[in-house]
């Protein structure tokens, strides 16, 4: 089993999101000693945010690109690699001001590729990427799964949306809210989050 595990935080050893990611690949590495894990640190070392060169590559032949074009092209293909023959993929995604990290976004934009991914038809959208788990370790300061903040979370519905639309619809999300509403709360919602590791099936 091949497992690709992202990290995006900027909190390194205070960051819940990278507490419960390690969590999740730690269960799956008892399940299956065998596995292979490669593992990406978005906030040590990003991929670059989407730029109009790169978006024009496809418009130029190869010996034009400039080298700096080159290796952002060639960190694409990387990234889309990983993604693409990972049979388990495990991403930890704070929420920052209502929505994931701009590094993660920015890794999400390099899996996005027609053709690869998804595909136009002419009865709407196919998501090509399906055939693999993904599992989500969400953490956020405040309470978004229900009540009056429910509508200002950009963070899971954005995953969930943008998974389902590249083939895989159903990921599974760990979740840790109410970090930042005090101690007990904080407590309780790691706990809870560990407690939903524990739980999950490893097959």
């Amino acid at each position: 089993m091949k497992l690709l595990h992202i990290d995006s935080s900027i909190l390194g050893d205070n960051s819940v999101s990278r507490r419960l990611s390690a969590g999740i690949v730690a269960k799956l590495r008892e399940a299956h000693p065998d596995v292979t894990v490669t593992t990406r640190d978005l906030a040590a070392t990003p991929i670059a945010h989407l730029s109009g060169a790169y978006l024009g590559a496809a418009q130029a032949a190869a010996g034009q690109h400039s080298p700096a074009l080159q290796e952002d092209l060639a960190s694409s293909e990387a990234a889309l690699e990983d993604f693409m023959t990972a049979d388990v993929v495990v991403i930890g995604a704070p929420m920052y001001n209502f929505a994931i990290p701009s590094q993660l976004k920015a890794w999400i934009d390099r899996l996005l590729v027609a053709g690869k991914t998804f595909r136009y038809t002419a009865t709407g959208v196919e998501g090509l990427a399906g055939g693999r788990r993904v599992i989500v370790a969400s953490s956020r300061g405040g309470a978004y799964s229900d009540g009056p903040m429910t509508a200002m979370d950009h963070q899971e519905a954005y995953l969930r949306g943008v998974f389902g639309f590249i083939g895989l619809p159903d990921i599974e999300i760990v979740r840790a809210e109410g970090l930042a509403m005090g101690d007990e709360t904080k407590a309780k919602a790691i706990a809870s989050a560990e407690q939903t590791i524990a739980a999950m099936s490893a097959a």
